[in-house]
């Protein structure tokens, strides 16, 4: 049975997709981006702040589905320049506590609204 997730902690979606599908036990949470959910502004200042703006949307999807960052298995992250790979890995992986989920990190050439960082998450119960 598939359950849509739709949390007023992320950004509303910019197409037509769900924040989240809940699939039996399994998460599938759409690409997130530094996008304030509450005042609608893109947080582009840095690209740590931006990363943490986009764990944080991830994180209200996780919570408003009864989920944390313990529950992530599969994480992607997309990024338009691969020289901020250490920032962005820096401010990602303070949001686990060790036994990180699997995980790829690919340069892509632009993202929507022109951020610089986009990521995805897969998360079980």
């Amino acid at each position: 049975m598939k359950t849509i997730i739709t949390s007023k902690n992320a950004p509303a979606p910019i197409g037509p997709y769900s924040h989240g599908v809940l699939n039996g036990n399994m998460l599938f949470i759409s690409g997130q981006v530094a996008k304030n959910p509450v005042s609608g502004e893109l947080i582009l200042s840095d690209i740590k702040a931006e990363t943490k703006q986009v764990m944080e949307n991830l994180k209200g999807i996780l919570n408003d589905a009864g989920m944390d960052f313990t529950n992530v298995c599969k994480t992607t992250i997309f990024l338009s320049n691969m020289n901020d790979f250490s920032s962005v890995n820096e401010i990602y992986g303070s949001y686990f506590s060790g036994n990180y989920p699997a995980r790829e990190t690919v340069q892509v050439s632009k993202l929507p609204l022109n951020v610089n960082v986009e990521i995805s998450v897969i998360a079980m119960k």
